[in-house]
């Protein structure tokens, strides 16, 4: 098994606006749809309202370097820097 953990800080008063475009879009859904995902889950921070945190967990590495190019991933770069600042 492939994880991978991000910290990404939104914009502030972005975060839920975030999660709730990459629901809306159908991103989320997609991934976990992905050929070798396993989990695909974001949480938020209790203590910095500004922080989400991505895991991520495949079955192997290429199986998530192959996420990567999919469309609903060209998808969700599009727009990320809307929401977050890092």
């Amino acid at each position: 098994m492939y994880s991978i953990y991000v910290v990404f800080k939104s914009f502030p008063g972005k975060r839920e606006e975030f999660i709730k475009k990459v629901n809306t879009e159908g991103i989320a859904d997609a991934v976990r749809a992905e050929d070798g995902c396993i989990c695909y889950d974001y949480y938020f921070s209790e203590k910095d309202e500004n922080e989400i945190l991505l895991i991520e967990k495949w079955e192997s590495k290429n199986h998530q370097q192959v996420h990567l190019d999919q469309p609903h991933m060209v998808r969700l770069r599009e727009f990320k820097g809307d929401y977050i600042d890092t």
